[in-house]
């Protein structure tokens, strides 16, 4: 099967196409960009967050490392990644130059960073994944690991409208879950905003985008035209991930009205 890395393992890759979690699946088969509300939003998200040369920038779970080349080309001070899946950590190492960068196997939650080490810490696609206790654990490291007045910001899934029947969140859950091979949990924008606020972030900026991961649009301005047709080509020769895939499209438009990539950037308090 192409790979998007020939000389490093992508992650999982031990795994058969049926029992792999979805993102890596994706990966497996080509695809680069993983994040709910593709590049477009990844930009904004870098934006927003005003990197620049006197930041010390943490990153929490890079995956293939897509977003840290775009944050290493905008030249930080210094740049830290926490991932916790060594295949990938090989895969974002290999993009890193210089001694103020690197890329440690660890857990976001407990990073073992020392305090007030960042001026700007950011994930994408990887809160709405955990329990809430551990969304909350993961939120407050970040804060820990801010200077007074630094950035934090995420790139998610976000559930709509505010007022959404819990039972049509249960269902989200079950079914994002069981298609991906995941625990998937996302929150509302106010949710997601009030659990900024419980942990003492003033949130300073929010934007939301369709989450159109796998339609075909999204996937030729996210890839590119001919990284797209490889991608289409890997589904289509291969039956088992063939399968996963069109299952992940079909539940992603079931409830495409109830769904959103979210962008949310909270200052720490002083």
């Amino acid at each position: 099967m192409t790979t998007l890395h020939d000389e490093h393992a992508t992650p999982g890759a031990e795994m058969k196409a049926e029992k792999m979690p979805g993102h890596w699946l994706l990966a497996r088969l080509g695809k680069r960009v993983l994040r709910p509300g593709g590049l477009e939003l990844t930009h904004q998200l870098l934006d927003a967050l005003n990197i620049g040369e006197t930041d010390d920038v943490v990153e929490f779970a890079p995956g293939l490392g897509i977003t840290a080349k775009m944050t290493l080309a905008r030249r930080p001070r210094s740049y830290t990644a926490i991932e916790r899946d060594e295949d990938a950590a090989c895969i974002v190492r290999s993009y890193l130059s210089d001694a103020s960068h690197r890329c440690v196997v660890g857990n976001a939650a407990a990073t073992g960073l020392p305090d007030g080490c960042a001026s700007v810490v950011y994930g994408e696609a990887m809160l709405t994944m955990q329990a809430p206790h551990e969304k909350e654990r993961i939120v407050r490291e970040a804060v820990r690991l801010l200077r007074p007045g630094g950035r934090y910001g995420i790139h998610e899934i976000s559930l709509m409208p505010e007022d959404i029947a819990q039972e049509t969140i249960d269902a989200i859950g079950q079914d994002l879950s069981q298609v991906i091979h995941h625990g998937v949990r996302p929150l509302t924008q106010s949710e997601w905003s009030r659990l900024f606020k419980m942990c003492g972030l003033t949130v300073r900026h929010a934007v939301t985008a369709p989450m159109h991961l796998l339609e075909p649009g999204r996937i030729v301005r996210d890839e590119g035209l001919v990284r797209a047709i490889r991608f289409a080509w890997n589904v289509l020769r291969m039956p088992d991930a063939r399968r996963r895939v069109f299952e992940m499209r079909r539940i992603f438009r079931k409830y495409e009205n109830h769904m959103s990539a979210i962008l949310l950037i909270g200052e720490k308090q002083p």
